[in-house]
């Protein structure tokens, strides 16, 4: 079954022959997915953080669909062409960006967003006489995609060392979890001042002139939907203006809706000069990924004669624009953000309930993206081995399975259970997803007890 398929991030040779150990999704149906067996389950992630609208909007999209490939299915966006259905997005995408962002490069996912960012900035600085601006700065535990360069921005050894040295030099900063923190970190303004100054300083060792891009995302998803603290957004802003380096904003996970609004930043008052998205820009239904620029780097790469040498042959694919305009469209219409925005509160409460469990050592997250990280029955909070394989690698995700919830459970460095529910969840269904959770680690943490 399995044996002409490789699957992503996995260990496909531990699947079997026939593909005993795969888990398939057949169909989707509002909130929910069936396996190949008629199970149901609640998708708690989105896809992969994708369907942000879930899977009951097929034939309004499949009409979109066949509206736009009747019309054109194909023109490249190169060389000085374009097709309308790109200029209409480009152009939406522009009225909800963060103020000042009002330009749009296509791509056909995140990490080749990411990567044009990267060349983009590149591009930006040597066009202004900045050539030695060579460097990055990205955050410890981040993940920026798997392509060679978004590879260099990510902080995973296990992702980066199978494949040599990074195509980008990088410096990487603390993160903002306050895990095992000092006690006065629980000030956000203590907190955000020891931040900013570990990142001045790393500029300041590393030589700002050789800074060219910082790249953060408002809530880091790597490490489990760690938060930033009040004032940290602006302060990033200040540095990066102080010291003449572009702020990125990677949004692929966290921009229509995931945080209850357009894009996650807007909620930390974030004013990047550049936001990455993709994912949620067409809630699935197509890939497609962007690269929104602001306008003070726009006026430098579009000066007159200089090329933007770089391209994706699928950027800003027509069908693929046709499919975001019509989420778009379902978004303002069914007043999506609205009902996140109505029910962050709750959900937040219901994850928070879950804190005194004695198998939870933290709980943290926005909007509809909450994230439980795990401690053992170590001594330090940690997991023995055998503890790890037991209820982290197979009884929690299990159970959770077992139960009808799909969820995200990391088996690495620090053992975590992560949401991302579709954001047209009602109450109920959010009551459920936590129930189950609550049920699970109960359970979990009567094992680690005994």
């Amino acid at each position: 079954m399995t044996r002409n398929l490789l699957l992503n991030m996995t260990a496909n040779g531990s699947l079997g022959r026939d593909g005993e150990n795969l888990f398939v999704v057949s169909r989707g149906e509002g909130p929910y997915v069936e396996d190949a067996d008629g199970s149901r389950y609640i998708d708690g992630l989105s896809g992969l953080y994708c369907c942000q609208l879930g899977y009951s909007y097929a034939e309004e999209f499949a009409t979109a669909a066949a509206e736009q490939l009747r019309e054109l299915c194909f023109s490249p966006l190169w060389s000085a062409s374009a097709h309308p259905t790109a200029i209409e997005l480009a152009e939406r995408l522009a009225g909800i960006a963060p103020m000042d962002v009002e330009h749009t490069f296509f791509s056909s996912g995140g990490a080749e967003a990411v990567e044009s960012a990267w060349k983009i900035a590149r591009k930006y600085h040597t066009l202004r006489g900045e050539p030695r601006r060579t460097k990055a700065i990205s955050r410890r535990g981040a993940y920026h995609g798997l392509t060679i360069g978004a590879l260099s921005l990510t902080d995973d050894p296990a992702l980066t060392e199978p494949f040599g040295p990074p195509a980008i030099e990088t410096v990487f900063v603390s993160n903002t979890s306050r895990v095992g923190q000092p006690s006065e970190f629980a000030d956000d303004a203590v907190f955000t001042r020891h931040l900013l100054a570990e990142l001045e300083g790393a500029i300041v060792a590393e030589g700002p002139e050789t800074i060219a891009m910082l790249i953060v995302e408002p809530v880091q998803n790597r490490g489990g939907c760690i938060t930033p603290p009040d004032g940290y957004w602006p302060g990033l802003r200040a540095l990066a203006d102080r010291y003449g380096f572009l702020l990125v904003a990677d949004e692929v996970i966290t921009a229509f809706g995931r945080l209850g609004e357009w894009f996650g930043g807007d909620r930390y008052d974030a004013r990047p000069d550049i936001v990455t998205v993709a994912k949620g820009l067409t809630a699935g239904y197509a890939p497609m990924g962007a690269t929104l620029v602001g306008a003070q780097v726009a006026e430098v790469i579009n000066r007159p004669g200089a090329v933007l040498n770089h391209g994706y042959t699928f950027s800003g694919h027509p069908l693929s624009a046709a499919l975001a305009l019509r989420s778009l469209h379902i978004f303002e219409r069914d007043r999506v953000l609205d009902n996140v925005r109505d029910l962050q509160d709750h959900l937040g409460k219901r994850m928070a309930d879950l804190g005194p469990l004695p198998i939870v050592g933290d709980v943290r997250g926005a909007g509809f993206f909450y994230a439980l990280e795990l401690v053992g029955d170590a001594e330090d909070g940690g997991f023995s081995d055998a503890a790890r394989n037991a209820l982290v690698g197979d009884l929690i995700p299990r159970r959770l399975r077992e139960a009808g919830l799909l969820a995200r459970v990391y088996n690495r460095a620090a053992p975590l259970l992560q949401i991302a529910p579709p954001l047209v969840s009602d109450r109920e269904l959010l009551d459920r997803i936590a129930d189950i959770i609550a049920e699970t680690l109960d359970e979990a943490s009567h094992a680690i007890a005994r």
